[in-house]
């Protein structure tokens, strides 16, 4: 007898997914640190290769660990958890976890890594640097992605050659107003299920993410969660392309949703 495989659904590399992680921000955390709680920043950034810019408490603990130790540098792990964009009972849809070695830069350095932090990523709290707060680099090692997809080691070179996706910056909009204002795409999209969910009483479809490959969703059930993603017929690079592939994938009965959509970017690119 033959073996049936299952084909996975396309999905963007593990790099970008990495890269789109770092683009969106997520929530950091310096983890196993010695102490009883992981040490939150008031600030960060993360770079293409996974390097990343911190503002920390002056008087925290790890920033002293760095500058009395000999080398000038001490091992750490930062972790990034990436949110949903809407309320889920369980929202973080992935963690990436960049391991290096934590500095503290000379006060210049600082303050020029400052000024490239808030070109990329602006944020008033960059202003408590050196009023009570200390900018602090991470020189990456390696790192770890953890999402729907799988687990992946990447290497900085790896980070530094992706890109993240095209619409890594617009989804939360997206996928919000789609879940407040339009309820009726998600019906539609509810025949693309597996079976045993589409037959599931009390299932709730909800958004859980959008990039060039497809959409994710979320299927929450009284006895757990499932996440599910539908290929798009043919991979988006432009909204424009996006708003097509939304369109086939949801039902020719259902373009306004895309077309809004469509405006809203247009909106954001005004704006921007």
């Amino acid at each position: 007898m033959g073996t049936t495989r299952l084909r996975r659904p396309p999905t963007p590399t593990d790099a970008e997914r990495a890269r789109s992680l770092t683009t969106r921000g997520g929530r950091a955390a310096l983890v196993g640190t010695g102490g009883p709680e992981p040490v939150v920043p008031v600030y960060h950034h993360v770079l293409a290769d996974g390097s990343a810019i911190l503002l920390l408490d002056e008087h925290s603990t790890i920033v002293e660990q760095a500058r009395l130790d000999p080398r000038g540098e001490i091992p750490v792990m930062l972790e990034l958890a990436d949110y949903a964009a809407v309320d889920l009972r369980e929202p973080v849809r992935a963690l990436l976890w960049i391991t290096g070695w934590l500095r503290v830069p000379a006060d210049d350095e600082a303050r020029h890594a400052a000024l490239h932090a808030a070109d990329a990523r602006p944020h008033h709290r960059l202003l408590d640097l050196g009023h009570g707060a200390t900018l602090v680099r991470i020189d990456p090692g390696s790192a770890v992605l953890a999402d729907a997809e799988g687990t992946a080691s990447l290497a900085p070179v790896e980070l530094a050659a992706a890109y993240p996706d095209p619409f890594c910056m617009l989804e939360e909009r997206w996928l919000s107003h789609l879940e407040d204002v339009h309820p009726e795409v998600f019906i539609s999209l509810a025949r693309h299920l597996p079976a045993p969910l589409r037959a599931t009483p009390g299932a709730r479809i909800r958004p859980l993410g959008v990039d060039r490959c497809g959409i994710r969703l979320r299927i929450e059930t009284p006895t757990g969660d499932h996440d599910v993603r539908l290929a798009w017929p043919q991979e988006a690079t432009t909204v424009q392309e996006l708003r097509t592939q939304l369109t086939a994938l949801v039902g020719c009965g259902y373009g306004r949703p895309a077309e809004e959509l469509d405006a809203s970017y247009a909106g954001e690119e005004q704006q921007g």
